[in-house]
């Protein structure tokens, strides 16, 4: 048995800024990904994934029946034959791990499930993003549902709020084009959980709060309005002011290691540097106008390309 590949995704704008209502756009990235697996060749990574699986199972029991059920039986009797979920998307990264696990088992064991090919109304999008969100929360203590979302109907969602989300089409790629975003490989594993803690203690603190609405959710409303209009110019004008405000307010989520080539990208203007996720490690998400001049100032540092103006 081999299932369905379910994609990592990639949250270009929107880390924090979602939880109080801000914009996001969210886009699958097909360079990872994950399916549910059965074969007798278990390895121990293998192994772990079934115990894990094991207790997620557990844990769905669990969930409100009004909302979601599931085909327990068959799951429960998937895993005591030892299937697992076999990925390449790498954990603590910040590109949807848990997401493309949790659509794969909706996928296969959910009773009445909302599937790709029907008619996708705001409704049943809210239905199915509040179904991955009481799913997930087993992985991160509070999730909101998007990573599953996106990894589930492989289309690029825009978040206008909380209770307004749409699938969406971006810009196509120019093949040949200088503009890119990229990803850079910290080389630490991030942890969803300590990070969204400090976030949530800082909001505690006024001038945090109104720092968080004046400027970082104006500025990371405008990325999104900029980005699906193909309005580049406007766009880096943008990303800039937004990597400047996580410079300066959001130090705890950003590798020590990279606060000075952050801030050399934003007095070079060769790159600016972004949150990819809640930060802390994993992945950290470049944007830049020339991307031959970013990897020569980035020199050292592993860049992997996911998307070309």
């Amino acid at each position: 048995m081999k299932g369905p590949l379910f994609y990592s995704k990639i949250l270009l704008f929107g880390e924090y800024g979602i939880i109080r209502d801000s914009k996001g756009l969210s886009i699958p990235y097909n360079f990872y990904n994950g399916a549910l697996k059965l074969s007798d060749n278990q390895t121990k990574e293998a192994t772990d994934s079934n115990a894990s699986l094991k207790c997620f199972a557990t844990y769905l029991e669990g969930l409100d029946k009004g909302l979601v059920t599931f085909n327990t039986s068959k799951l429960h009797s998937d895993l005591d034959e030892g299937m697992y979920f076999d990925s390449s998307i790498p954990q603590g990264y910040g590109v949807g791990s848990s997401g493309a696990l949790v659509a794969a088992i909706y996928d296969k064991y959910a009773s009445n499930k909302i599937t790709v090919l029907e008619n996708l109304t705001r409704e049943k999008l809210l239905k199915l993003k509040a179904i991955f969100s009481d799913m997930e929360s087993f992985f991160h203590g509070k999730s909101s549902g998007l990573d599953p979302l996106n990894s589930y109907l492989s289309l690029p969602i825009l978040i206008n709020s909380k209770d307004n989300i749409e699938a969406t089409g971006i810009p196509s790629q120019k093949a040949e084009g200088k503009g890119a975003v990229f990803l850079i490989d910290s080389g630490i594993v991030g942890e969803t959980a300590p990070m969204v803690s400090i976030f949530m203690e800082s909001m505690k603190n006024e001038g945090f709060r109104s720092m968080l609405k004046d400027q970082f959710i104006k500025h990371t409303d405008a990325c999104v309005d900029d980005f699906l209009k193909g309005d580049m110019k406007s766009l880096f004008k943008n990303t800039k002011q937004l990597s400047k405000v996580v410079l300066n307010n959001f130090k705890p989520m950003i590798p020590a290691q990279f606060h000075d080539l952050w801030k050399k990208g934003l007095d070079t203007n060769d790159y600016y540097l972004k949150l990819c996720g809640s930060g802390g490690g994993g992945y950290i998400l470049g944007f830049t106008e020339n991307i031959d001049k970013a990897r020569e100032a980035l020199k050292g540092q592993k860049l992997e390309v996911v998307y070309n103006f």
